[in-house]
């Protein structure tokens, strides 16, 4: 198998002297596999040797990386090597009696049985949804002594913001906790690779749906690079990937309601006014809040209403809730127009934009909404709240709907919660002022 350009000056670059390799750069870029390789060399050139592949969620990195890229890195790179899958031990062993594992930070039971191991090689894949304390706990593990191997950690991501501890380590060169310059900066590299690298191995369609992306997600997905952070912002990039799930891994539900931010729009050709925001918005069983759809769009008043029913309809909600201020029982008539029967609750918006957001942005810092997939636009409009105000070119409708939504569901039974999330950050900013 031949190398793209990029792949060999990564290859080169991950057999230098350095302890820590971080590749970042746009979605399908090829460094996933390109990283997969590396480890693959060092464990078919180590015998007895032990690897680690780390992501947030077990079952994407099973499916992502076990199940996908490794064994098409084996079967492309090394086709004379075959492995045994050690499915109920979360590890596969090569020939010479090495081994990768792979381990989700999300299963405690599994992580604790990896702190009494000593690895070779570390591999954080997805580091965007990576928390740094994870990180550096996983990284008091790479310690195995194995004759003729240093020890190597290496990284990747499609990078988020410029406050992420990636971005402070390996472009900066400080630390992410104490901001003090690396003793050690020559440790850290880095390797920017794009999909305009990789264009032999993916589809030129794809390349197109990236280049059509907004601008905050193009820079992400398809130029690979930092975005810088707003200050004060409610929402970061980072948070939003910490949150996300796959929608295989939804809970039972006990709550679930279609939250519509209405707008002036009279059709999918008027441009000139705001989008309609819509979206799922859903309570699990577990107390957690989930966004499963965003359905927002310019539509005309009749399109909007046969929209928001249907989902009502589709996602089985108990009930439909709008803004009562924008035109007075408007949204009330739209939605019964198209079903006389649809529960609605009309809400009233009595504080501006910002101070209806923070309560349901301190649910996502405590780790209690998530994103079942990815919603680009939606997404895009969170990042520019801050608390100066709404950043961003447009009226946030999405976002404003599912702030909605949230707010219905959550904010009014979590009071208690709130209180303790803001006396914790009163306490840690002491803290800090006193360091």
């Amino acid at each position: 198998m031949k190398l793209t350009p990029k792949q060999e000056e990564g290859r080169q670059l991950l057999a230098g002297p350095q302890r820590h390799t971080l590749a970042v750069g746009g979605s399908r870029s090829g460094k996933t596999f390109l990283l997969t390789r590396q480890l693959c060399v060092r464990a078919i050139k180590a015998p007895g040797s032990r690897h680690g592949i780390f992501r947030l969620r077990y079952n994407a990195l099973r499916a992502s990386i076990w199940l996908d890229t490794l064994p098409k890195v084996m079967r492309i790179c090394f086709p004379g090597v075959r492995y045994e899958n050690k499915r109920q031990d979360g590890y596969v062993e090569l020939p010479n009696e090495s081994q990768i594992w792979f381990v989700g930070l999300d299963d405690k039971d599994r992580v604790e049985k990896i702190l009494g191991l000593e690895f070779a090689t570390l591999y954080f894949n997805e580091c965007s949804q990576l928390p740094y304390s994870s990180v550096l706990t996983a990284r008091t593990r790479l310690a195995q002594q194995v004759q003729g191997l240093q020890n190597r950690a290496y990284y990747d991501l499609n990078p988020g913001g410029s406050g992420h501890w990636t971005h402070r380590e390996f472009v900066e060169h400080v630390d992410p906790v104490t901001r003090r310059p690396l003793s050690n900066p020559d440790d850290y590299r880095m390797l920017y690779i794009n999909p305009a690298d990789n264009l032999d191995n993916i589809d030129p369609d794809y390349v197109k749906t990236l280049e059509a992306m907004p601008e905050k997600h193009r820079r992400r997905f398809l130029d690979g690079r930092y975005v810088a952070e707003i200050d004060g912002a409610l929402w970061t990039i980072e948070l939003l990937e910490q949150q996300r799930i796959a929608k295989d891994d939804l809970p039972q539900m006990r709550r679930v309601v279609v939250a519509v931010d209405p707008s002036g729009c009279s059709g999918k050709e008027d441009w000139r006014s705001d989008e309609v925001g819509i979206t799922v918005c859903a309570l699990g069983q577990d107390d957690n809040g989930y966004l499963l759809a965003d359905l927002s769009g310019r539509y005309s008043p009749e399109q909007w209403g046969r929209i928001a029913v249907k989902a009502w309809r589709d996602y089985g909600a108990d009930r439909i809730i709008g803004e009562r201020n924008f035109g007075g029982d408007m949204v009330r008539a739209v939605v019964h127009s198209a079903d006389r029967n649809a529960p609605f609750k009309e809400v009233t918006a009595s504080r501006g934009k910002v101070a209806r957001a923070e309560p349901v942005s301190a649910l996502y810092e405590q780790g209690r909404i998530f994103h079942a997939g990815t919603f680009a636009t939606l997404e895009e409009q969170l990042c520019n709240f801050s608390t100066a105000g709404f950043l961003g070119d447009r009226s946030p409708d999405r976002a404003d709907s599912s702030v909605w939504g949230f707010t219905e569901l959550m904010v009014g039974e979590c009071t208690t919660g709130l209180l303790d999330h803001y006396r914790s950050q009163l306490q840690q900013q002491d803290a800090d002022a006193h360091a």
